[in-house]
């Protein structure tokens, strides 16, 4: 019988050797080889899109991002070869939104052994099936607004907070994340970003959200655009002191200031009156 590679992810040691010991006992009737174990969403990102382990024990409540988040981006990332999710935790009021996010399994603490045997054939056999298939139930929206944006780079799927983020920008097919530190590629459509996080970010330009909490003020710009042009298309060299046929034309515009940066985002005439509100 072939044995299931299990991850745990708790932030708790005690409950970690607590299922590491589990599952040892029930090595005769489901032989089980433990893969690895992480304390925070990070971590078992890395180690389980690395190792690959058919099953992972997951807590919901964690430091930093929720097991259900961190599942949501595990099936988002990996799709059919993302392990099955088994929620092991306290909390008996989060078993609705762990269904959501494809949990095959939602045990209590404390885990009896017979139980968790139980819960590993199960979801080791669904797994399977999922596999055979080539394909995995479609991806819902996050219960509520996530936390954190999931970034692909150099083969490693980043986890960025949101609340880091200073503003994003569409740039050709990607969008632009820029935190204090750096800036990331996302290949999610602005657009959505801008529904889901209505309440942290605000559209300033049609190529671009800011975060509400980094907005520091509004810059007047003045613009000096030339008009004329000779019948060749050529611009004129000298400006014609008749004001009719004036050459230069002074416009004026508004732009963003943000913390932590010294890049200025361009302010929309449509968009105007929104940051405008927003800064004190």
């Amino acid at each position: 019988m072939p044995k299931h590679k299990i991850f745990i992810v708790d932030d708790e040691a005690p409950a970690r050797q607590r299922l590491a010991t589990l599952l040892q006992d029930i090595q005769a009737t489901c032989p089980c080889e433990l893969a690895g174990e992480a304390v925070n969403a990070q971590d078992a990102m890395d180690a389980i899109t690395a190792n690959t382990p058919d099953i992972v024990l997951l807590d919901v409540q964690m430091p930093g991002m929720t097991g259900i988040e961190l599942a949501h981006h595990l099936t988002q990332n990996m799709g059919p070869a993302a392990p099955a999710i088994i929620f092991i935790t306290a909390y008996d009021e989060y078993a609705v939104k762990a269904f959501d996010v494809h949990a095959l399994d939602y045990l209590l603490k404390p885990v009896r052994a017979s139980r968790l045997e139980e819960a590993i054939k199960r979801a080791s056999l669904i797994r399977a099936t999922i596999q055979q298939t080539n394909t995995v139930a479609a991806i819902p929206a996050m219960p509520a607004r996530r936390g954190h944006f999931s970034v692909l780079e150099r083969g490693r799927v980043l986890l960025v907070p949101v609340s880091e983020v200073l503003f994003l920008k569409a740039e050709q097919k990607y969008v632009t994340l820029h935190t204090r530190e750096r800036s990331y590629l996302l290949e999610e459509p602005l657009v959505s970003i801008e529904e889901e996080m209505a309440d942290v970010l605000v559209r300033v330009h049609r190529n671009a959200l800011i975060a509400r909490n980094a907005i520091k003020g509004v810059e007047r710009v003045s613009h000096i655009a030339a008009h004329a042009a000779d019948k060749n298309g050529r611009q004129q060299a000298q400006q014609v002191a008749d004001a009719d046929s004036e050459q230069e034309k002074v416009t004026e515009s508004w732009q963003v200031i943000l913390r932590d940066t010294d890049e200025r985002l361009p302010i929309s005439r449509r968009q105007w009156q929104v940051i405008k509100s927003l800064v004190r």
